[in-house]
């Protein structure tokens, strides 16, 4: 199984060579919601003609799937101290919560003009302020919240 996470020093200048790719090919920001956005609009309109951000999205999923298959199955774990700390029913608690933070970050992500990697990575690399604003507040809201957990538990 793969166990280890890709070095900070490989995934980095990854990232920020894909920012510079999708700006040099499609002059766009890289980011996941402007897929998913394309896919709903698309497929509302009964249309299939996608444009790169939908083949970005599928991409992904379709990684996601390749590396299931290839390497035996999902490696899943839980959600570290959240899955350990709590049992029974509490533990559906978490489930849920974790359901309404995730329904409350694409909506913020919508609100934002995109999600984080979209605001953090190529936002911020072409000096939007309002991306610099949204990054900040990302991170904020993680630390604080950090804390927050921490002084609860």
């Amino acid at each position: 199984m793969l166990h280890e996470q890709l070095a900070w020093y490989i995934g980095g200048p990854v990232f920020g060579l894909c920012v510079v790719v999708i700006r040099v090919l499609f002059d766009a920001r890289l980011g996941v919601s402007g897929g998913f956005t394309e896919v709903i609009e698309r497929v509302s309109r009964r249309s299939l003609a996608f444009d790169w951000r939908a083949w970005f999205l599928g991409g992904i999923v379709v990684g996601g799937v390749l590396f299931v298959a290839l390497w035996g199955g999902p490696d899943f774990h839980g959600y570290g101290w959240l899955t350990d700390t709590f049992t029974g029913t509490a533990r559906i608690l978490v489930a849920v919560l974790l359901v309404v933070a995730g329904v409350l970050i694409g909506f913020g992500a919508k609100t934002a003009a995109g999600c984080t990697a979209g605001n953090g990575l190529s936002g911020t690399a072409m000096g939007s302020p309002a991306s610099l604003v949204a990054t900040a507040t990302f991170f904020g809201t993680a630390i604080a919240v950090s804390f927050l957990i921490k002084a609860v538990i």
